[in-house]
């Protein structure tokens, strides 16, 4: 079966020609929709070169707007939303994609890094049981089945998470559609914790397939953009997307799990300053909360 590929390109002649390449890997070349968010690059030309769909944007409205625009074209039954900085290892999205056309859920592969080590890509519900016990007990110590529970990008077989990054997305068409997938106004970071919480909420479940993977280099775009890890706007952004769609209860109890794992990460660990530099941002993110007017 062939597949709709949406990509959203701002500033990524690096990566984008790389991800295409690898494309090559599948039995059949899917439809690729490339939105470029006013790049400053050759990447839309790189794109138009293999063969893809092309839509300038004369501005850059955000990583899920961006998406939203892609998805109107779409001609296939299921949509992959794929970061241009993802790399296929083998065939696997293509039969990420025929297991999303099969029901109404949001299916997300396995996530490696560079180095082939996991990546943090699929997470516990925040602020849900249990995440205080993963702040409190290094998970490591924890028994396997209990471990994977709270750091579900460790699972070995498909299991229920309560979001997962949109590097890599497979779904419906129709059911993206339906979703949005993404809601405009937010317009950098968390578009895709908030997408799988609105996803919930209407009885979709996001799901990890680990036994599909791909490399993925993270955060290329923003940190150009942006000119750092931005970890002052990332606070408010999680802690707005949260509130917004759990309430004040599970922000208090994702306030309070975040705080105690940065705290102790701060006394050890080889990312203590920056562990430091997130528990100030969360400080400061519920600081600018408690003074603003309600």
């Amino acid at each position: 079966m062939s597949f709709t590929a949406i990509v959203v390109l701002h500033d990524s002649a690096a990566h984008v020609g790389v991800l295409l390449a690898s494309l090559e890997l599948l039995p059949e070349r899917p439809q690729v929709v490339c939105v470029d968010a006013a790049s400053g690059d050759d990447g839309p030309q790189i794109a138009e070169r293999w063969g893809a769909d092309v839509v300038r944007l004369p501005d850059n409205p955000g990583f899920g707007a961006a998406n939203n625009a892609g998805l109107a074209l779409a001609r296939h039954e299921a949509t992959v939303l794929l970061n241009p900085d993802c790399v296929l290892l083998d065939a696997g999205l293509a039969r990420l994609a025929a297991l999303a056309e099969r029901r109404d859920a949001l299916l997300a592969p396995r996530l490696l890094n560079a180095d082939g080590s996991l990546q943090r890509s699929a997470h516990p519900l925040p602020g849900g049981r249990g995440t205080l016990l993963a702040a409190l007990a290094p998970p490591r110590l924890l028994p396997h089945p209990l471990r994977e529970r709270l750091e579900p990008h460790r699972a070995r077989r498909p299991v229920r998470v309560g979001w997962a990054i949109a590097a890599c997305v497979a779904a419906r068409t129709g059911l993206l559609r339906r979703l949005g997938p993404f809601d405009p106004s937010r317009f950098l970071f968390y578009e895709d914790l908030d997408l799988c919480l609105r996803a919930r909420a209407a009885g979709i479940a996001t799901e990890l397939r680990p036994e599909i993977a791909l490399l993925h280099v993270g955060g290329h775009s923003t940190r150009v953009a942006l000119g750092g890890d931005a970890l002052d706007l990332r606070a408010h952004r999680r802690r707005e997307v949260v509130a917004a769609n759990l309430g004040p209860r599970a922000l208090a109890s994702d306030d309070r799990s975040q705080a105690i794992t940065f705290a102790l990460r701060a006394l050890v660990g080889r990312e203590r300053p920056r562990n430091r530099a997130m528990l100030a941002a969360l400080r400061a993110a519920r600081r600018e909360a408690q003074n603003s007017p309600s």
